[in-house]
């Protein structure tokens, strides 16, 4: 758990260094009329701190300078110019139909030589989303509630070419949620209206519910799972129909319990081969093949760039869609 952050600028005028507030996972509030819903983007936290003179400074969640990595993001500082403020947002990349793409993001970060970031920043833009107000002009915001806060917020800050600050909505957690899964967005966040915002803490009072999506996969291949009896899986390596064949997906190794990880360990010793069943390379190391027989359900949060499986989680082997030889 981080320390609590300072309630107020030091004697110097330094601004607070505050660090971000966090949701716990779980349903969605029912009853919800005391809880305001924001979409979730699928980036990397950011605080965004900025004096007033023109300058900024982005912070990750880890209280790493990330200010360097974001160029596009720095016009931000003249928008505050005159200000005194401390944001909470999310920076994310989006793809063509504006959501927010993690593996887009991925080509972003920890790059800190300037002109390299500058170039990456026409390829793949970032974009921050801010959704929090914590500190303006002198005074701290935390112990204000959610709605005050937010309130404060959009008299601070509107759109720009590479920031938002989306609304919410009160209540209608349901409608919200609808509207991500059309919107193919990560999920929902759900904020207590009555809530002061409690720097470094994961609080029940944000409540965040992930959409994901289950599928079935083709195993092509296994890794053997360190320390166990040789042939037990820790992983499996899945594929989904291509045109062209079984395509890589990538690697399942959550959620899988000891009698199935005996299970696949017998089944895939019949099905073994010498070869890769995968239509591409799979860059994996100590990898076994199997013929593509075995189908098994998986469930996953999203696809990413390179066409794998993101947070892949085991839900259970389907032998009615055994494949035949």
């Amino acid at each position: 758990m981080e320390a609590m952050a300072p309630t107020s600028s030091d004697a110097s005028g330094a601004l607070p260094s505050i660090a971000p507030m966090l949701a716990v996972p779980g349903p969605l509030p029912v009853p919800d009329a005391e809880w305001a819903f924001e979409a979730k983007w699928d980036g990397a936290r950011c605080v965004v701190t900025a004096p007033g003179d023109g300058t900024l400074r982005l912070t990750s969640r880890a209280r790493n300078d990330v200010t360097p990595t974001y160029p596009e993001l720095h016009a931000l500082a003249d928008v505050l110019r005159g200000r005194s403020v401390v944001l909470d947002g999310e920076i994310v990349a989006l793809d063509g139909s504006g959501r927010s793409d993690f593996g887009l993001l991925q080509r972003r970060m920890g790059i800190m030589n300037a002109r390299r970031a500058a170039r990456l920043a026409l390829d793949f833009p970032a974009h921050l989303v801010v959704f929090d107000v914590l500190f303006l002009d002198g005074r701290v915001l935390t112990s204000l509630a959610y709605e005050e806060r937010r309130a404060v917020l959009a008299g601070v800050l509107s759109a720009g070419p590479h920031w938002s600050v989306p609304s919410y909505v009160r209540g209608q957690g349901a409608k919200a949620w609808d509207t991500v899964v059309r919107g193919g967005l990560e999920g929902v966040v759900a904020k207590r209206l009555s809530s002061p915002y409690t720097p470094g803490l994961r609080s029940p009072d944000w409540r965040k519910t992930k959409r994901v999506e289950t599928l079935d996969v083709v195993i092509g291949g296994w890794t053997q799972r360190k320390g166990a009896p040789t042939g037990v899986p820790g992983a499996v390596l899945v594929g989904v129909d291509d045109p062209a064949g079984l395509r890589y997906a990538g690697s399942v190794g959550s959620g899988m319990s000891d009698r199935e990880l005996g299970d696949l360990r017998e089944y895939l010793r019949v099905i073994a081969r010498p070869a890769s069943p995968f239509t591409g390379p799979v860059d994996v190391a100590g990898a076994h093949w199997v013929e593509p027989r075995l189908v098994a359900e998986v469930s996953a949060s999203q696809w990413t760039a390179a066409g794998r499986l993101r947070h892949p989680v085991w839900q259970r082997l389907r032998p009615d869609l055994t494949r035949l030889g």
